[in-house]
């Protein structure tokens, strides 16, 4: 039994312009015709119009889809969570997220459902989530490390293209020798790991890159993950 985790910098149904193609990839992974697909979107406080755009997303597409909210009644979370085939960790603050999951448990159960075949994916916080460490702009007016899941080993910088702090931040961090090595993902593209390890960049934008970042002889070097283009 293989564990996948599909780790998206940006984009997606959390956009109004989405093309559906991360989201039918993350899917056809799942050996069930009809897969169930749980959204967590715990990193935005549950915000209506956020778990809106996943139903209307993933409705006409060939899946269950279901949501857990923390911040109104919550449904069983571990029976729930055991029954899926795909979870989705959407965007947002991912302090405050890793914050409620830890009061809940959601740290175990999530860890059981993916050494169970659970797929686990998401975007943003949902990506950098999975990883030892992930740079978040969660608080202060400056990016941080934030010590995360530790499902997949390592640091993960998502929107890596997209936001201009992202990759001065980076580059600091190498040089300060804080972190040996960056996953950094562009907005469009998303990492897929199978068993902890790197798979493929999977792009659903043109041309969009996951790099591994890392210092040689003192110079930063960008060395992209072979790529699907969806």
């Amino acid at each position: 039994m293989k564990k996948h985790i599909i780790a998206i910098g940006g984009g997606g149904f959390g956009r109004n312009n989405s093309s559906c193609l991360i989201e039918k990839y993350i899917l056809n992974l799942s050996e069930d015709n009809c897969p169930k697909i749980c959204f967590l979107p715990t990193a935005t406080g549950d915000n209506d119009s956020y778990i809106v755009r996943f139903y209307s997303t993933f409705t006409p597409l060939k899946c269950i889809p279901t949501h857990i909210e923390f911040f109104k009644r919550t449904t069983d979370i571990h029976n729930h969570i055991m029954n899926q085939d795909v979870v989705f960790v959407g965007g947002g603050n991912t302090k405050s997220m890793l914050a409620i999951w830890n009061e809940w448990g959601m740290n175990s159960i999530l860890n059981d459902a993916y050494n169970n075949g659970v797929i686990m994916s998401g975007v943003s916080a949902g990506a950098i989530c999975w990883f030892t460490s992930g740079i978040t702009d969660s608080w202060d007016s400056k990016l941080n490390i934030l010590p995360c899941l530790d499902f997949i080993k390592g640091t993960c910088c998502p929107h890596y293209d997209e936001e201009p702090s992202r990759i001065p931040y980076v580059e600091k961090i190498l040089h300060e020798k804080k972190i040996t090595n960056c996953i950094s993902i562009e907005g469009g593209s998303a990492m897929h790991f199978i068993d902890g390890k790197p798979f493929k960049n999977v792009s659903f934008k043109n041309n969009k890159n996951t790099y591994n970042v890392f210092l040689d002889n003192k110079e930063i070097v960008e060395s992209p993950f072979e790529k699907i283009q969806l």
